[in-house]
């Protein structure tokens, strides 16, 4: 039955699941004071401490790159999971049992013990073929296939190499010995169904694990051993199963995942020796697809780990093979790179080496220097373009450079555009201007992409010129605290904020901020669900910014006292909105003749009075006198 996982279990989940303990699994925190936690970034390279962890508010941010989210956001992008997997695995590690809403979805429901039992499988499986490949008589050929790659038994340990047996039936024995049913084997892709019952899916080839970030076997990739093998495919990969999508698996992921974060540049090779000999060269941050063509779902774990964004940072660097086949590889990643913020390069070996073929011929620093080498992919791309023109002939030179300026387009950084214009010039032979005068026309001739998204109500702020003054500013200050003491201490701030209005909040982040919180239910104790919930109805990401830093950063108390502190910096706030009122009327009284403007002077000289009134008991409260102590 078709279903989807109820709210109350997601939020029990929530509940259960410390965010400070499941942080603990992949970060170093220490105790950093007013209940948070701090250690270093997963998500960025930095040297100081820079990411804050709240138990009570169940929610984490980084001062350093901005990563921030609650429980289900820090899991889902470390491990690249979806949010449903996200809940299931850790209902699981919480012992909590999800219930299904009928009707509520279109897709599957899950069965929350199929993903462990199957990576228990793998476990197995894979143990079961590394044991193989060291003792197993049939598998001298693949011993020798790995000495012949440039590696010993170490470097196959270190990536779990093994063998399947010829025979085809020894690791359905050995895994049904262990408990695991047909089923399982089946839909894990471990095995398949013949007439006589179930085989191995893999029999007589060379295997290598395939990992998801976490180090836990998914699947496999063999390497065809024997001429006898009927299967005549080179390698074999495990089919499509509920743990193994090869579209968005990533062969090395396991052990460059750190490197690729730190370093900010991604090495994307093509063979599963290739990422191996990268490794022992010292390139730890060089990856693989499985059996498919580098997409757009990998991009997506690509950016996740380097954190790429509109700052231009990071590298990815693909190598191909020197050949036309590598050519078209690399003129169909450029159509793609779109996919990426951060720089895309290609390291082309000129003898059409891959890495490990270059490792056995000319070392681990031929390797290095091979990444090194790197050239921007335009620069590849245009050089392929070129070639196909006479560039000693005139109208060959006007036809390069019209289909050459369409490169300009493409390319992530602006401020690099004329680079290539000038660059183009200087390979076709011709003037500057001319190339400029094309790249303009080229721009003009279609109407720029608008994107429009539509929202749910309150709709995302848009940034008057007036306001384009970052929310960091001090003349914002007030606000900021106001946020935190809501965000951080609602069950605190309900008695005071219901007093506040869209008024008192003057930046249109903090307006765009307090109309979802007017729009949320005040807990009346301390509840680790609100600020999730809050976060989710947050749409905008310049508001989901703010709003993560205001979760985390310590307020300014000077007051020991929780309470007080909220009740201050909102009652100051209040202040603030009606000392600005008073200095509006002030200024519209003095432009304001009494005797011929008598009635709107009387009725703008009582609202001053009032407002001045409503000053006075604001700052009698503020300074205790209906301020918990």
């Amino acid at each position: 039955m078709a279903g989807r996982i109820k709210d109350d279990d997601i939020q029990l989940v929530r509940e259960r699941a410390r965010i400070d303990e499941i942080v603990e699994q992949y970060v170093t925190l220490k105790n950093a004071g007013g209940g948070s936690r701090k250690g270093l970034c997963p998500f960025h390279d930095e040297k100081s401490p820079s990411f804050n962890v709240r138990p009570v508010q169940g929610f984490y941010h980084c001062f350093g790159c901005g990563a921030s989210g609650d429980v289900y956001k820090f899991l889902m992008e470390i491990e690249g999971l979806t949010f449903v997997e996200a809940v299931e695995r850790l209902a699981v590690k919480v012992g909590i049992t999800l219930h299904y809403e009928e009707g509520a979805s279109t897709g599957p429901r899950r069965d929350p013990q199929q993903r462990p039992r199957l990576l228990e499988a793998h476990r197995e499986a894979g143990a079961f073929y590394a044991a193989a490949l060291q003792s197993s008589n049939d598998a001298e050929v693949g011993r020798q296939f790995v000495k012949d790659r440039g590696f010993d038994q170490t470097v196959a340990e270190k990536f779990g190499m093994g063998f399947a047996p010829r025979g085809g039936e020894a690791l359905v024995a050995h895994l049904k010995a262990k408990g695991f049913t047909d089923d399982e084997l089946l839909v894990g892709g471990l095995a398949a169904r013949g007439s006589r019952g179930l085989y191995d899916r893999f029999r007589g080839r060379l295997l290598w694990p395939i990992r998801e970030m976490t180090g836990e076997i998914i699947g496999f990739g063999a390497r065809r051993m024997f001429d006898d093998d009927r299967v005549e495919a080179k390698y074999l990969n495990t089919s499509e199963t509920p743990i193994y999508k090869k579209s968005q698996v990533l062969y090395g992921l396991d052990l460059a995942r750190r490197s690729i974060s730190s370093s900010g540049q991604a090495v994307i090779v093509e063979g599963y020796t290739d990422v191996m000999a990268c490794h022992e060269a010292g390139v730890t941050t060089a990856v693989a697809t499985c059996g498919t063509a580098f997409g757009e779902d990998h991009a997506r774990v690509m950016r996740r780990l380097m954190l790429d964004d509109q700052a231009f940072h990071g590298e990815v660097i693909f190598t191909f093979d020197g050949d036309e086949a590598g050519q078209r590889a690399a003129l169909k990643t450029f159509s793609g790179d779109q996919q990426f913020v951060a720089q895309t390069y290609v390291a082309v070996e000129p003898r059409g080496m891959d890495p490990c073929d270059l490792r056995l011929a000319d070392g681990d620093a031929a390797v290095r220097e091979l990444v090194a080498s790197r050239i921007p992919l335009y620069r590849f791309v245009l050089d392929n373009m070129l070639s196909k023109y006479d560039l000693d002939r005139g109208d060959q030179r006007v036809d390069a450079v019209r289909e050459a300026v369409s490169l300009a387009s493409a390319i992530r950084d602006k401020s690099k555009v004329d680079e290539l214009l000038r660059e183009i010039a200087g390979r076709v032979g011709t003037d500057i201007e001319q190339v400029r005068s094309e790249h303009r026309k080229r721009t003009s001739a279609g109407p720029a992409k608008v994107v429009q998204s539509v929202t749910g109500e309150p709709a995302a702020p848009a940034e008057p010129p007036s306001q384009a003054v970052s929310f960091g500013a001090p003349q914002f200050s007030d606000e900021r605290e106001a946020l935190k003491a809501i965000v951080q201490y609602p069950h605190l701030a309900s008695e005071y904020a219901d007093e506040l209005d869209d008024n008192d909040f003057t930046h249109f982040v903090s307006k765009y901020l307090w109309k979802h919180i007017q729009g949320m239910t005040w807990p009346t104790g301390p509840d680790s669900n609100w600020l999730p919930r809050l976060a989710e109805s947050v749409q905008d990401e310049d508001a989901r910014r703010v709003l993560s830093v205001a979760a985390v950063e310590p307020m300014r108390a000077r007051e020991s006292n929780t309470a007080a502190v909220v009740a201050s910096v909102i009652l100051r706030l209040q202040m603030l909105t009606c000392g600005r009122r008073i200095t509006e009327i002030k200024s519209k009284l003095q432009r304001t003749n009494p005797i011929e403007q008598a009635e709107p002077y009387n009725r703008m000289f009582g609202e001053l009075i009032a407002l001045e009134q409503q000053f006075r008991t604001l700052r009698d409260r503020s300074l205790g006198g209906d301020i918990p102590s």
